[in-house]
């Protein structure tokens, strides 16, 4: 797939070398989607990778635009990176984009009005609803949003929802999930949660899909193209090894990613149960929602 990307980014190149198929968009033409990545992870250059992996596999030529907060200095990137290939919220304010995806941050035990950045990322949701044609909010992103534009709470879990879990499609005719099964898998890693109560009881939110294990999955905004996503489909294979291993290291709780390992033994290589479909779902956003002359079914 055509992609632009911040001249000299090292993920694209990385992304190349694992053997993905893309090609650099030179011009930039009517066709482009402009896509903006407003990335809160703390290690900026994976999720840059897993979202161009994804976006890669799309049939649709990209401007993709990196985004950062303002008000908020990233502990684990270094400046360099940040002001080379990054777009601060004040330079892009007057733009339009045909699509944000905004990440999650490891911040979920912190109540809303204590993150340091919690004004400016309310200012870019209000923002986005004149300016982006469909935002999709990811995993902590999407607790935010639903408690900035709807006041739903999130819950502290007993313990990490850490592993590959099975979702169902409660409305498969969506566009959204155009080629997907009826069994979607997603990885989850977080530590609180919404209520399935809080989300029906809100008519303007729509309930997508959901598992009987790590509950709701992806709702939409009636009359929006916005979607709340509270699994990472983004995630590249040894993401979920990576934070387990890293968590033993450091002596800390942690139990075996479920439905991850080949027969349950870190040793073995993870299932990959996840990724084709993810590519299909963001195919599906940029094909069905991002461009303006599509009406969702």
């Amino acid at each position: 797939m055509p992609l632009k990307v911040p001249a000299g980014l090292p993920a694209l190149q990385t992304v190349k070398n694992e053997g993905v198929s893309l090609t650099e968009l030179k011009t930039v033409g009517d066709a482009t989607l402009r896509i903006a990545l407003l990335n809160i992870m703390p290690m900026k250059e994976t999720t840059e990778m897993d979202f161009i992996r994804l976006l890669a596999s799309s049939d649709e030529e990209i401007e993709l635009t990196l985004m950062k907060l303002d008000t908020h200095t990233p502990k684990h990137a270094s400046a360099e990176h940040m002001q080379r290939y990054y777009k601060g919220f004040g330079e892009v304010c007057n733009n339009r984009f045909d699509g944000l995806i905004i990440t999650g941050a490891p911040i979920e035990k912190i109540e809303y009005e204590e993150v340091t950045y919690w004004d400016e990322l309310c200012e870019i949701f209000e923002w986005a609803k004149s300016n982006v044609t469909s935002t999709l909010f990811i995993c902590w992103a999407a607790q935010a949003g639903l408690y900035q534009k709807f006041g739903i709470q999130k819950y502290l879990l007993p313990k990490k929802m850490f592993g590959i879990f099975p979702h169902r499609l409660l409305k498969p005719s969506t566009p959204l999930f155009d080629g997907i099964s009826e069994v979607l898998y997603v990885p989850h890693s977080r530590h609180t949660e919404l209520h399935r109560e809080d989300i029906i009881a809100e008519e303007r939110i729509e309930l997508l899909s959901e598992s009987d294990e790590s509950g709701v999955y992806i709702m939409h905004e009636r009359g929006t193209r916005n979607f709340f996503i509270t699994g990472h489909s983004e995630y590249a294979l040894y993401t979920l090894d990576g934070e387990y291993k890293r968590d033993v290291s450091k002596g800390l709780p942690i139990e075996l990613p479920i439905n991850y390992y080949t027969d349950n033994n870190p040793a073995l290589p993870p299932v990959n149960r996840w990724q084709k479909d993810a590519r299909k779902l963001f195919g599906n956003w940029l094909k069905y929602y991002c461009k303006t002359k599509n009406e969702p079914r």
